[in-house]
């Protein structure tokens, strides 16, 4: 088994207007990077599938659902929230990006793949289950995670989210419950506001969300600390079957929505904790979706090391 890329011509449709950071340059760009490389350019390639109305129902409500297509099918540029610009191609790619996490979910518990990277958009981990926010439509991680449990029969996921935002929405679908952990590291006192130390959980979820905010400038040290001294005893203790990543690449230094300082190479020591885990208790399965990174660069020079270290 090897490591498999999932991406298609249909995630560049989605356009969030000129000079939006979140542009359809953010999926050419990469994709020619990873086509390019000696080592990546060889792996097998996945197509996406669009989801169902009924998956999207694991984790959004129908009359999101059907408010989002209604707003695309009318001509609308936006979903009517803040931070959700959207075009005429937007449904089809986000239907696809939900499908494609769906895809390799299905590819590495068959046995197919060992991992898969997903070059997707539109992004997803701060859609809530009635509210779409921060570029995101549907969220593809936790949509991935419920088709896990319902389709498979997973009992536990872990979600590590390392991108600069915190993933709310992944967190506010998840909070009252026990089968998925949730980790995130993020920048404190930045969109989408939320993530603080004391957000771990309600009911039966308790303890079951652990957030790791850290201030304007962190470099890798404390993030990296945070992995090795809150995500790894939780994840040994907690035993997960599938491990997921919100592979945000906005943590970069170079990033113009962040203010991390993290370096390309820093996003190897991160994969390989991450592969540590999934080794350790997931038959080594893991499933990694594209999140934000905006500087075109450092996004594909940072994506290829994370590739690179999924694949050993």
């Amino acid at each position: 088994m090897t490591t498999a890329l999932l991406y298609d011509p249909v995630f560049a449709v989605h356009d969030a207007g000129a000079r939006h950071p979140e542009s359809p340059m953010r999926y050419t760009a990469l994709v020619r990077a990873l086509e390019e490389d000696r080592k990546t350019a060889v792996l097998p390639r996945l197509a996406p599938r669009p989801a169902t109305l009924a998956e999207l129902r694991y984790c959004h409500s129908q009359e999101y659902i059907e408010l989002v297509r209604q707003r695309i099918q009318d001509g609308h540029r936006s979903l009517g929230f803040p931070d959700t610009n959207v075009g005429p191609g937007s449904w089809d790619a986000a239907l696809h990006a939900a499908g494609g996490a769906l895809t390799a979910v299905d590819t590495v518990l068959a046995g197919h793949a060992k991992s898969v990277f997903c070059v997707m958009r539109p992004p997803g981990h701060h859609a809530r289950p009635r509210q779409g926010m921060g570029f995101c439509i549907f969220n593809n991680i936790a949509l991935a995670a419920r088709h896990a449990q319902v389709v498979h029969g997973l009992e536990r996921i872990l979600i590590v989210d390392w991108d600069v935002h915190h993933g709310n929405g992944t967190q506010e679908i998840f909070y009252n419950d026990p089968s998925v952990l949730f980790f995130s590291t993020h920048q404190s006192n930045w969109y989408p506001y939320s993530g603080e130390p004391h957000e771990t959980g309600i009911d039966a979820g308790e303890g079951f969300t652990i957030n790791c905010p850290f201030p304007y400038g962190t470099d890798i040290i404390p993030v990296r600390t945070a992995f090795l001294e809150r995500l790894l005893p939780a994840a040994r203790t907690f035993q997960p079957e599938l491990v997921l990543i919100s592979a945000g690449f906005d943590a970069l230094a170079s990033d113009p929505l962040g203010g991390f300082q993290l370096q390309p190479e820093d996003f190897a020591a991160l994969s390989a904790i991450v592969l540590e885990i999934a080794e350790a208790t997931a038959q080594g399965r893991v499933v990694s979706l594209l999140e934000g990174g905006y500087d075109l660069p450092g996004l594909t020079a940072t994506a290829l090391i994370h590739v690179h270290a999924l694949m050993g």
